[in-house]
C-alpha cells in the first residue's frame, strides 16, 4: 500500500527529522531545506498561541527532540485541537547564545543551523515532534516555533558529549512524582532559576490518572485549580457504590491531563531551559500497574476474581505520553496489543557515564501476592493493596514466589517468567548494558525502590507494648512506694514491682527486693541473694537490673529514679517476653489485643509495588553485577515519595544483609504527598500508629495550640537513634509548615517563632523524654541497615553532580505550602539540603 504523507506521519508515529547544517540563514530569514519540511501551508497572522510552550528531551552527541503544542489563540490551554485546520510551522535552531531571551518570545539571534517547515496535525493534537540531527556534541543550541506571525518561548538544550570525549564533570537533576492536585510545584520554579544544569531525568508520575482520590485531598496551592476529566470513570467505594474520584480512561483524558499540567508556568520554565530523559511510572497509565491490568482498591477484579486487563485504555495511555513527552522512541499505532511502544533505552555522556533507563511497568508481571488471591476468612479474594502490594507478610511471599519459580521453570524457558519486572528481553538488555559498558559510572534510571524496606512485626509490637506499659509500671512503683512498709525506699519499691511484673507472688517478690537491698548494703552478690529469697533466675535478673537502674539515677531524684525503674522492665523484661512468646504472651493478653495483633508477629515487606516484590529478579540483577565486576553502578530512583540511601545487596535475606552490589539514591516527589502520610494514615488509630507518629502539641503564643505528628516511620525503619538537637532539627521543617498553614508570614517572624518553639521543646519532658525515648527505642528495631539515609516525610528533587572521581547527590527538600490569604508555595524554597557521596570503586554511600 502506497501511503500519503499524511499517512505515514500517522503510521511512524508523527516523528520529523531535520538535519541541521554547518551554516544557514541569519534567525528570522527564508526557509531552508530540511529532510523533513512539511507540504501542509504554513500557518499566518497572529491568531496562533503555544499554550503548552516548549520542550527538549533525549539529548545525544548528534541529535535531541524538539517538542511544541501549537492552537488557535481562541482556544483553551486544554481545548481539543479542531480538526480541518492542519497547517505547517517552522523551527528554528542556532548555536548563538540566546540566553538572555529565555523565559520570552522574542526573536532568536544568529545564524541558524535549522529553518523547516514540521506539520501540525489534529489528530495528534496539534502536538509537534521534531528530531534534530548533524548537531555538534557538548555543544549549546537555542530554538524556536514560529506560527504565522507568533513566536513560541524560547528554548534551550545541551547535546551530550561525545562518547569518546573525556568528561571533567556532568551535573544532573532528576525529578519525581508531581501530583498536581496537592501541596506545590515551587521546586520546579526554583529549579528553573537556580540550577545549572546539563539536562534532568524525570523517572515517572509525571501526571497522575486520578482526579479526586482519597490521597489527592490535602492542600494544594490556589495556581491548580481542580481538574476536570472530559470522561473519565469512577472508582467504586469498598460497598460497591460510586465514589467520588475519576480516573482517566480515554485519550482525551490523558491528553487533557498532559496539557494542564504542562500549562503551568513553571513547569514550562524547566523543560525551555534543560532537556529531559524521561520514563514512565505507574500513574501515567494506572495506580501500581502491571502491564495493562489495574489494581485499584475494591476495583481490580472482574466478577470472575481476575485481575481486570485494559487493552484500549493502556494503548491511550501510550500515545498520551508518547505524543507530550520529548522522547526519542516509537508508537507502532498499527500494533494493536498495549505493548506497542518501547521507552526503555541508553545514552552515553562521553567516557564518564552510561545512563540506562528502563520501563519497569510494561512488562512487569503480576505482583506475587495478587490481589486475587483467596482470603479463606473471608471466602473472597483478597481484592486489596493490604496484604498484596503493601505490608505484605514475608513468608507468605517467599512462598509464593518459590511456587511461581517452580511452575515457571517447568513452563518455560525463564524460571523468572512470572515474577519480572521487566521481563526477560529488557533483563538481557539491562545486563549486556551493564557488562559491556566501558563509561566510568552506570547510571540507572529506575522508577521504584531497590532496596529492601523490612519491619519485624515480632520486634516492633513487643517495642509498643513495652512502651505502652511504662506509665502503668512507674504508678505500680509510685504505689508501693507509699506503703510505709518500704519506709519510702525507692530501689526496693521499683525491686518489687521488677519481681512480680516478672510473676512472682508478693510475698517472694517482697523477700527478694529486701534480699538485694541488703545485698547491696553489706556488699554481697545482688543476683544470689535474690535467688536464695526465692526468686527464679528470669526474676532475680530483672530485679536486679531495675534496682541497679534505679540506684544509678539517684542524684537526680525520685521521679528520674522511678522512670528509669520502669524503663528497665518494660524493655529488660516485657519486650523479651513479647519476642519470645508473640501472641501467646501474658503481657499480649493482658493487652486486650491479643486476636487483632496475632497476625503482626512475622516479618513483613513494607510495599511489593518496589523491588521487594521481585526479590528473585532483583538477586539474579545484583549476581550479574558481582560475577562479572561490574562497578560504579548507581540507581536514581522515584516513586516512594520520600528520600533514601543506601546499598543494593545480592541478598538481603543472607547474613548480614548480603553483599553490596550497588548503591541506591531514592528522590522525594516535587509534591507528592509523603510515604509517611500514606501510612500515617494508613495507621489511623490502629495499635500500631506508635511506631508510624506521635502526636506532639505545641501551645504557640498569638496562635493557639498547633499539633504535628511528629514522623516515627523513619526509625521505625531504621533511621539512627537520634539526639534532641537531632530530633529538634527533623520536626523543624514539618513545624515551619505547620505555622506558615496558620498564616505566619516567610521572612524574620517566622525564623524567630520557629526557633523559639525548638528552644522551648529542648526543655520539654513530652519532647526530650518521652518522644526522644521512642525514638531511640524503635531505631534500636535494627531494620534495614544497609540504609544509610531515611526521610520518608519530604518533598523535593535531588541534584547529582559527576566526576571521575565520584558522584554527590544532593537531595533538596522543599518547604510546605504558605497560607498568605490563599495557598502558595514559599519563597524560601528550599528547607534542607543533604548530600550523599559515592566514591568511585566502591559500592557504599556516606551521609553529610
Amino acid at each position: 500500500m502506497k501511503l500519503d504523507r499524511r499517512q505515514f506521519l500517522k503510521y511512524s508515529g508523527f516523528l520529523s527529522v531535520s538535519v541541521a547544517t554547518g551554516s544557514l540563514s541569519a534567525c528570522g530569514g527564508s526557509s531552508s531545506v530540511a529532510s523533513d519540511q512539511s507540504e501542509l501551508p504554513l500557518a499566518t497572522g497572529a491568531s496562533w498561541k503555544f499554550p503548552q510552550s516548549v520542550a527538549s528531551g533525549d539529548p545525544r552527541p548528534d541529535s535531541v527532540i524538539l517538542w511544541t503544542r501549537v492552537t488557535p489563540a481562541s482556544l483553551g490551554v486544554a481545548a481539543v485541537a479542531p480538526t480541518g485546520n492542519d497547517v505547517a510551522i517552522r523551527l528554528i535552531v542556532t548555536a548563538t547564545d540566546n540566553t538572555a531571551l529565555l523565559g520570552s518570545n522574542a526573536a532568536l539571534t544568529g545564524t541558524t543551523v535549522v529553518d523547516t517547515r514540521l506539520s501540525v496535525l489534529a489528530s495528534f493534537d496539534n502536538t509537534v515532534r521534531n528530531k534534530v540531527t548533524g548537531l555538534q556534541a557538548g555543544q549549546t543550541y537555542f530554538y524556536q516555533f514560529v506560527a504565522g506571525d507568533v513566536r513560541s518561548n524560547v528554548g534551550r538544550f545541551k547535546t551530550a558529549p561525545a562518547s569518546n570525549a573525556d568528561v571533567a564533570q556532568l551535573q544532573f537533576a532528576y525529578l519525581t512524582c508531581q501530583d498536581w492536585s496537592v501541596n506545590h510545584w515551587g521546586a520546579m520554579d526554583y529549579i528553573a532559576k537556580n540550577e545549572n544544569l546539563d539536562f534532568i531525568i524525570h523517572l515517572g508520575d509525571y501526571i497522575y490518572e486520578t482526579v479526586g482520590a482519597a490521597f489527592q485531598t490535602g492542600n494544594a496551592e490556589a495556581r491548580h485549580t481542580a481538574l476536570q476529566l472530559p470522561d473519565g470513570t469512577a472508582l467504586l467505594n469498598a460497598d460497591g457504590t460510586t465514589g467520588k474520584a475519576k480516573y482517566a480512561t480515554t485519550l482525551a483524558d490523558y491528553r487533557y491531563l498532559y496539557k494542564m499540567y504542562r500549562s503551568d508556568p513553571r513547569q514550562q520554565a524547566i523543560h525551555e531551559r534543560f532537556a529531559y530523559i524521561a520514563i514512565w511510572d505507574d500513574h501515567e497509565f494506572s495506580d501500581d500497574a502491571w502491564k495493562d491490568a489495574v489494581t485499584y482498591e475494591n476495583n481490580s477484579l472482574d466478577s470472575s476474581g481476575n485481575n481486570i486487563h485494559q487493552t484500549s485504555r493502556r494503548r491511550t495511555a501510550n500515545q498520551a505520553w508518547f505524543e507530550f513527552m520529548p522522547a526519542d522512541v516509537s508508537l507502532d499505532a498499527a500494533n494493536t496489543g498495549f505493548q506497542n511502544i518501547q521507552i526503555y533505552r541508553d545514552f552515553q555522556f562521553g567516557k564518564l557515564m552510561q545512563l540506562v533507563m528502563t520501563d519497569e511497568r510494561l512488562y512487569r508481571s503480576d505482583h506475587v501476592v495478587p490481589e486475587s488471591l483467596f482470603n479463606p476468612a473471608t471466602g473472597k479474594a483478597l481484592n486489596s493493596s493490604m496484604g498484596t502490594r503493601y505490608v505484605v507478610p514475608q513468608d507468605v511471599f517467599n512462598l509464593v514466589e518459590a511456587q511461581k519459580i517452580t511452575a515457571a521453570t517447568a513452563m518455560t524457558g525463564d524460571p523468572l517468567s512470572d515474577v519480572s519486572m521487566l521481563g526477560k528481553t529488557q533483563r538481557d538488555w539491562w545486563k549486556n548494558k551493564m557488562q559491556t559498558s566501558t563509561n566510568t559510572w552506570k547510571i540507572w534510571g529506575n522508577e521504584v525502590c531497590l532496596m529492601r524496606m523490612g519491619l519485624n512485626g515480632t520486634d516492633a509490637i513487643a517495642t509498643l507494648l513495652a512502651l505502652n506499659s511504662i506509665s502503668t509500671l512507674a504508678t505500680n512503683i509510685t504505689t508501693a512506694l507509699s506503703n510505709p512498709a518500704l519506709g519510702g525506699n525507692v530501689l526496693v519499691a521499683a525491686t518489687l514491682v521488677a519481681a512480680m511484673t516478672a510473676d512472682a507472688s508478693q510475698a517472694i517478690a517482697s523477700a527478694g527486693a529486701a534480699a538485694i537491698a541488703t545485698a547491696a548494703a553489706t556488699g554481697g552478690n545482688l543476683a544470689t541473694a535474690a535467688t536464695s529469697a526465692g526468686l527464679t533466675a528470669a526474676q532475680a535478673g530483672i530485679a536486679v537490673a531495675t534496682f541497679n537502674a534505679a540506684k544509678a539515677a539517684a542524684a537526680a531524684g525520685t521521679a528520674t529514679q522511678i522512670g528509669a525503674a520502669a524503663q528497665t522492665i518494660a524493655f529488660g523484661y516485657i519486650k523479651p517476653d513479647v519476642q519470645t512468646n508473640k501472641q501467646n504472651s501474658s503481657f499480649v493478653i493482658a493487652s486486650g489485643q491479643q486476636a487483632a495483633l496475632s497476625s503482626f508477629f512475622t516479618k513483613f515487606l513494607l510495599n511489593c509495588d518496589q523491588w521487594d516484590g521481585y526479590n528473585s529478579e532483583r538477586k539474579a540483577l545484583m549476581q550479574h553485577l558481582l560475577t562479572n565486576k561490574i562497578s560504579n553502578v548507581v540507581s536514581v530512583t522515584g516513586d516512594i515519595h520520600g528520600f533514601f540511601a543506601g546499598t543494593v545487596n545480592d541478598d538481603f535475606d543472607a547474613a548480614g544483609g548480603g553483599t553490596p552490589a550497588m548503591v541506591d539514591l531514592v528522590s522525594a516527589g516535587i509534591s507528592s504527598d509523603s510515604f509517611f502520610t500514606y501510612m500515617k494514615d494508613g495507621a489511623g488509630s490502629t495499635g500500631l500508629a506508635t511506631i508510624i507518629f506521635y502526636p506532639l502539641s505545641i501551645p504557640v503564643p498569638n496562635i493557639g495550640t498547633i499539633t504535628i505528628n511528629v514522623n516515627m516511620l523513619d526509625y521505625t525503619m531504621g533511621k539512627a537513634a537520634p539526639t534532641v538537637d537531632g530530633l529538634l532539627e527533623q520536626i523543624r521543617v514539618q513545624l515551619t509548615g505547620a505555622l506558615t498553614a496558620k498564616g505566619v508570614p516567610e521572612g524574620a517572624t517566622l525564623t524567630g517563632t520557629v526557633q523559639a518553639i525548638l528552644s522551648s521543646l529542648k526543655t520539654n519532658s513530652d519532647f526530650n523524654t518521652s518522644l526522644l525515648g521512642l525514638a531511640q527505642q524503635l531505631a534500636a528495631l535494627g531494620n534495614n541497615q544497609w540504609m544509610k539515609y531515611i526521610n520518608s516525610d519530604a518533598q523535593g528533587y535531588t541534584v547529582v553532580t559527576l566526576t571521575p572521581g565520584k558522584l554527590v547527590a544532593q537531595f533538596k527538600q522543599v518547604n510546605k505550602l504558605v497560607n498568605n490569604g490563599t495557598m502558595t508555595a514559599p519563597t524560601d524554597v528550599i528547607a534542607r539540603i543533604t548530600t550523599a557521596t559515592v566514591n568511585s570503586g566502591t559500592s557504599a554511600v556516606s551521609i553529610s
